[in-house]
């Protein structure tokens, strides 16, 4: 069975609960983790990239000189790509980036970052936060004790004005319920700091 201390804004450790070996026990798999960043990313992009076919661009309504005669090239009009004015060859379009993947590799690729963030001892669960009023220092002092420095990712079980608010001057923090926990932001952040409720949200939504 795996364990883990759950630990109070001192640093303290209460007691020590188990971890669902489904979630946090899972082999390391690079290929999954890799697949996911990816798919993630793609679905972030804009695909926003526009540019004018020669059919779109303006003019040309007739030949930019006659046929024959001028000494130069025959051209028919002046939206051709050739023209500094023309149309654009094969430019970009607006187009979505997004990519496929089936929701059970979304959720094994979960549970492999979350056993990867438990088997380097980067995962950290605190009781609970405790903070009776908006106050980015009090929040500083609570992750410095932690442990945590310029990078971490606090989860929450529920919506908490008191902590979010707290927490989101801080620079190199950021903070998300456990509906939002995803494998990019888990990675991407040296320590995740997760509420025991959190705790327990998600492993009754991944078990």
């Amino acid at each position: 069975m795996i364990e883990i201390p759950v630990v109070d804004a001192g640093n303290r450790e209460l007691r020590r609960v188990p971890l669902e070996e489904a979630i946090f026990g899972r082999e390391i798999r690079g290929d999954l983790l890799a697949r996911s960043v990816n798919y993630q990313l793609a679905c972030r992009r804009g695909g926003n990239a526009s540019t004018k076919r020669r059919s779109e661009v303006s003019g040309g309504g007739k030949k930019p000189y006659r046929q024959k005669g001028t000494g130069n090239a025959r051209q028919g009009t002046n939206r051709a790509p050739q023209y500094r004015t023309g149309g654009i060859v094969f430019g970009p379009i607006p187009h979505s980036y997004a990519q496929k993947l089936p929701k059970k590799v979304r959720r094994l690729a979960l549970q492999v970052a979350l056993s990867a963030k438990r088997e380097a001892g980067e995962l950290i669960i605190l009781e609970a936060f405790n903070l009776t009023e908006v106050k980015t220092q009090a929040a500083r002092a609570i992750l410095e004790g932690l442990g945590v420095g310029r990078s971490g990712l606090v989860v929450l079980a529920e919506a908490d004005n008191t902590v979010e608010l707290s927490v989101r001057n801080l620079p190199g923090i950021d903070v998300m319920r456990v509906e939002g926990v995803n494998v990019y932001d888990l990675l991407s952040h040296e320590k995740v700091v997760m509420t025991e409720a959190a705790l327990s949200r998600i492993q009754e939504r991944l078990a």
